[in-house]
């Protein structure tokens, strides 16, 4: 039986495709159409779906929809009544789309699946989604659910339990009180993208100090011993207007939200520092008050604040759960493949038996190209590459980067999430002490105070960093292990801000935050074969295991989807070396590309 689930028109389009209650393929739209957080309807992911699984969409036997539109509608109603006359402007704004689209589900699900549908079609909760996309895919026989984003139709939080093949949820939270809007809140007065820069916040605030922290929690969010919350609507403007805060947080926060692209200043990196605080307090006593009343051993996170890597770190250090398991499409895409399994092993009651590492396949479950088609993509471009084994590639690979050298690697099928997990990442030495400026400044053209990833075989993290558990996904914070840390100079002031970067902190200093931490990928040579055997090759050489890893894109486009996208990445950036499948190219015998230069030079180092 193959279910198709939709998550479309809100933010980040997906589909995702479970053939007998197996995970057949899951894909984001943005990838496809290079639009980055393209919400609207999934064509070309549903298209990748019906292909891997080999039907067409009239074999499909359901498809179902990741959230229940209606009552989505219903809360924006309310809260525009309850907000009037000051909601009557983001009223307007939001209305034609509904009328238009949102409110008209089944006909854009016919039109999108080109009229070749004629099955039923099926709605869940937004939280549903979420619960389903965390426990269904997990190790776990039986677990507690924590769901937390942004806001669904109106849940922003759940917990429950999962136990087989069914999913109960026993309480929420609800809007306007949200941990992802609260969050997206300091990230938009900080002057980023809200549900995008949240990443980006989450990295500044090591810079600061949560001088704010208190404040927070004494004019904005009122947190009860059981992690729930109320928030003065008062200081925001979400609810009403087209702003995230509103005159009496500027008031509150020393000031109006800094213009995007100015400097950074110290009053962003402690805002970050405090909600990021506030943000892992809350969290942790969410996880507390769920495992005292349901007494689960194992917690499956999902929703978008479970993308917040140092909450999870933090939670699975000092929280009560002794195993956890986040969604790697923790956000509104992973939503498509919840609803998909929420229909099979829930609304059709079908038995469920949980996968020893976990069902996901490590989300490598996006397209995937064959040597044919990129030797044929590469040569439509002109581009000069070699062609090698496994083997061999996998040493020349090592061999490039403990030369210094900046690798992008695009192999076999692409992730889906937000997280590039080897198959469509950039590679470098962690080793390399102007490796992280390197990659920001003339590869990533974003802020210089973002850290990267470090990505170990797996089995051999603790050696590096103060982890024990797997971490797959790259969705775990950890310290770097004591014996890898480096004793800062001694003399003179200690360095605040974003001269922190100066400080040369770890054996690994690409990889080590500046609170000595790092976002930690363990890699398995059965879901991976090729990155690990890079892994392998560069410890042979340099006695390393570990090797940064970061996205393959620029700064704002959709990590690269085809042959065609990587060569125009590595030839529009520093970058040293390409690998895309068995083909291997260097810069230096590339031929020049039109506009890679005009493009760099248009970028200014922060």
């Amino acid at each position: 039986m193959h279910i198709l689930g939709i998550s479309a028109f809100f933010h980040d389009s997906a589909a995702a495709l479970v053939c007998d209650g197996r995970i057949v393929a899951a894909s984001q739209e943005e990838r496809f159409t290079r639009r980055k957080h393209d919400e609207r309807f999934p064509t070309h992911a549903v298209g990748h779906c019906l292909q891997q699984a080999g039907i067409t969409a009239s074999q499909l036997d359901a498809v179902v929809f990741y959230e229940k539109p209606m009552l989505k509608f219903e809360r924006i109603l309310e809260t525009s009544l309850a907000f009037a006359p000051r909601g009557f402007a983001s009223f307007l704004r939001s209305m034609p789309q509904w009328l238009q689209k949102k409110l008209h589900l089944p006909r854009e699900i016919d039109a999108g699946l080109g009229g070749d549908y004629a099955g039923p079609i099926f709605f869940t909760t937004h939280h549903e989604s979420h619960a389903a996309s965390a426990f269904h895919p997990s190790p776990f026989e039986e677990a507690a659910i924590l769901t937390l984003d942004g806001v669904g139709e109106w849940t922003t939080a759940s917990w429950g339990v999962g136990r087989g093949n069914a999913i109960d949820l026993h309480e929420e939270l609800r809007f306007p009180h949200s941990l992802g809007l609260l969050y997206s809140a300091f990230t938009y007065h900080c002057g980023f993208r809200v549900n995008s820069g949240e990443y980006k916040l989450m990295g500044l605030a090591p810079y600061g100090v949560p001088r704010f922290k208190d404040l927070i929690l004494q004019k904005l969010v009122r947190v009860h011993d059981d992690g729930s919350f109320w928030m003065d609507q008062r200081y925001f403007n979400y609810g009403a207007g087209l702003t995230m805060t509103g005159p009496r947080f500027s008031e509150l926060f020393e000031g109006p939200p800094r213009d995007p692209e100015s400097r950074l200043t110290q009053r962003e990196m402690d805002m970050a520092a405090s909600i990021q605080a506030v943000t892992e307090e809350i969290v942790l006593r969410m996880a507390r008050h769920v495992h005292a009343r349901t007494g689960q051993r194992n917690l499956c996170l999902a929703g978008g604040v479970a993308l917040n890597c140092v909450a999870n770190g933090r939670l699975l250090r000092e929280g009560p759960f002794e195993r956890l398991w986040i969604q790697p499409a923790a956000g509104d895409a992973g939503g498509a493949l919840g609803a998909a399994l929420m229909h099979w092993h829930g609304h059709l009651s079908k038995p469920r038996t949980p996968d020893a590492r976990d069902a996901q396949q490590g989300s490598y479950l996006g397209p995937s190209h064959t040597n044919a088609e990129i030797r044929a993509a590469l040569d439509a471009m002109h581009a000069v590459h070699e062609t090698l084994d496994d083997a061999a590639l996998s040493e020349a690979i090592a061999a490039e980067l403990a030369a210094g050298r900046i690798v992008g690697h695009f192999w076999g099928r692409a992730e889906f999430g937000p997280r590039a997990l080897g198959h469509r990442s950039i590679l470098g030495d962690p080793r390399d002490v102007t490796m992280q400026r390197r990659m920001n400044v003339a590869i990533k053209f974003r802020e210089s105070f973002r850290p990267f990833a470090p990505a170990v075989m797996a089995g051999r993290q603790s050696e590096w960093f103060d982890l024990q558990a797997d971490s797959p996904y790259m969705l775990l914070v950890a310290p770097v292990a004591g014996q890898h840390l480096r004793t800062p100079e001694a003399g003179g002031a200690a360095p605040t801000g974003i001269d922190k970067l100066k400080q040369i902190r770890s054996d690994v200093p690409a990889i080590t935050h500046v609170d000595n931490s790092a976002r930690v990928q363990t890699v398995d040579a059965a879901t991976s074969p090729r990155f690990h055997a890079i892994l392998q090759a560069f410890e042979r050489r340099t006695g390393c295991p570990v090797l940064v890893n970061t996205s393959f894109n620029i700064r704002g486009e959709p990590i690269v989807h085809d042959p065609g996208d990587a060569y125009r990445c590595f030839m529009f950036t520093d970058m040293d070396v390409l690998v895309v499948g068995n083909q291997i190219l260097r810069k230096e015998g590339q031929p020049p590309m039109a506009g890679a230069e005009a493009y760099k030079r248009s970028f200014k180092p922060d």
